[in-house]
């Protein structure tokens, strides 16, 4: 199946960069045509990832790189339904870019593709846990780019409101799957290994994640839209707690004993 991807990244690649191009068009149909190609793309990839579950016998969500297409695939579908919300054009094209990214990345750095599943992964909670947690990965990244956004216009010395209303919708959502995945993951670890929680470094660094999301809604909790700068500002820092939890925590010395490393 990995043997026709080449093909799936060329097309997605050239129908989200259309899309990304296209949007900013003053002719509705050039405006039409882009979100009907952001949204081909995306199924596409939703198809890819489909197929690829077939063929493997198994969920696509062992290696980092199958993760990668479930995060276009989802960067996608965020993308396009903000779009159809708040009509922010600039979001349409963000992830139809992000989509481009991570389809690439998986292109010109893939895994080893097999059917085997080591027994740990051989469990109910497998599935559900990864899928939320891709799910809200790809919600809090989106927020994390209006916080910046949200950040610029305040340089500029303009509205920042309504950007702060989005970002503020996409972490609440992305919490609750966020939160979800926590769960999921504590329920998995007691079947596979016994305990609920071993403060292993995956473990840990998502619940460092968690807390920090937590972090900002205290904060807007107590200033409820007084402060959207410093909200803006923890969103931020939440991501980059975010992005070590999901990459960097595979380069730090107390990983190379963690059981969270399954593609090794």
């Amino acid at each position: 199946m990995w043997t026709y991807f080449n093909i799936i990244t060329y097309l997605t690649i050239a129908l989200w960069l259309l899309a990304g191009g296209l949007i900013y068009s003053k002719s509705k149909a050039l405006w039409s045509l882009a979100v009907i190609s952001h949204l081909v793309a995306t199924m596409v990839v939703g198809g890819f990832i489909i197929l690829l579950w077939k063929n493997l016998e198994r969920p696509p969500l062992r290696t980092l790189a199958e993760t990668r297409i479930w995060y276009a695939f989802f960067m996608g579908l965020i993308g396009y339904a903000i779009f159809l919300l708040y009509r922010q054009k600039w979001m349409l094209s963000y992830s139809s870019v992000m989509g481009t990214v991570f389809v690439g990345l998986t292109y010109t750095h893939p895994d080893t593709m097999n059917k085997a599943l080591m027994p740990a992964l051989q469990s109910v909670w497998f599935i559900p846990h990864v899928i939320v947690y891709i799910f809200a990965y790809a919600m809090l990244g989106m927020a994390s780019l209006t916080a910046f956004y949200g950040i610029y216009r305040y340089k500029k010395g303009q509205e920042i409101h309504s950007v702060f209303a989005i970002t503020d919708q996409l972490i609440k959502i992305g919490y609750v799957f966020l939160t979800f995945g926590l769960l999921f993951g504590a329920l998995w670890a007691k079947e596979a290994w016994g305990h609920y929680w071993t403060w292993d470094p995956k473990e840990t660094w998502a619940f460092i994640t968690w807390l920090g999301y937590l972090m900002y809604l205290h904060h807007k909790y107590n200033h409820k839209e007084k402060k959207p700068l410093q909200s803006f500002i923890i969103v931020g820092i939440a991501f980059v707690l975010l992005l070590i939890c999901w990459f960097g925590v595979n380069y730090l010395p107390t990983a190379q004993m963690s059981v969270h490393t399954y593609s090794g």
